[in-house]
């Protein structure tokens, strides 16, 4: 989450976007959508601008439309990137926000939701992925989905043991074609968990949450890999 392409097209935020809202869930604010009487749940990792994002926030409901509680933490506290602030660039940014934290910060919103009557729960992770990587190793989740993600490596995936699918892009720096690929042939070769590797042509990194609602052909790419993303947990999270 370092290189220049997991910073393009910053979003603006906007912390009244969507139809949820904002409620403290195990020590950390989330924006929550869907059914309280839900007993599956999705949990949206967010990329490095954080829970805010309007088109975040309108996949979170689009998520919750097809039957789950959706949580979408604010894992920065306030403090999403800002390209802005030249004395702070990514790399020390990301010094402040590494996915261990994020990993580790994950598990009392699960044992919330837990305590909520949910029994069932999926986890996709927007280029700050590991953190989903992690909940999957530990099958602290049921399913998860990596949409773009950085810094994951082939050992990562090699110890996941839920269903997962990896949608990557065609021009990324950080998950290569070549490295998907790699991705995709430790997952044939793990026939205990389900896998999933989908390249997307003509795309490039952050493009399932970066994308100008005004250009037709980015939004249909962008819902293509959302409508992957439902279906795989339609599948395995219910």
């Amino acid at each position: 989450m370092s290189g220049p392409q997991c910073c393009a097209n910053p979003p603006t935020l906007s912390p009244g976007s969507g139809s949820g809202h904002v409620e403290q869930l195990g020590g950390l604010k989330a924006y929550v959508v869907g059914s309280q009487d839900s007993k599956l749940a999705i949990l949206l990792v967010s990329d490095v601008y954080g829970y805010e994002a309007p088109n975040l926030r309108k996949l979170a409901d689009k998520v919750a439309a097809a039957g789950y509680y959706v949580v979408v933490p604010d894992y920065f506290k306030g403090d999403p990137y800002a390209p802005e602030n030249a004395e702070r660039p990514i790399g020390v940014w990301i010094k402040d926000h590494g996915a261990d934290k994020g990993f580790e910060e994950t598990k009392p919103i699960i044992q919330a939701l837990k305590s909520k009557g949910i029994s069932k729960i999926g986890a996709a992770g927007f280029c700050w992925a590991k953190v989903v990587v992690e909940l999957a190793k530990c099958e602290l989740i049921q399913a998860a989905v990596l949409l773009h993600p950085s810094f994951v490596t082939v050992d990562d995936i090699k110890g996941v043991k839920v269903p997962i699918a990896v949608l990557g892009a065609e021009i990324d720096q950080m998950s290569p074609p070549a490295l998907l690929k790699q991705f995709e042939e430790v997952l044939a070769a793990k026939s205990e968990v389900d896998g999933f590797v989908k390249i997307f042509p003509k795309v490039s990194h952050g493009w399932t949450m970066r994308y100008k609602v005004e250009d037709e052909a980015a939004v249909k790419c962008a819902e293509e890999a959302h409508l992957d993303m439902i279906q795989w947990f339609v599948k395995f999270v219910k």
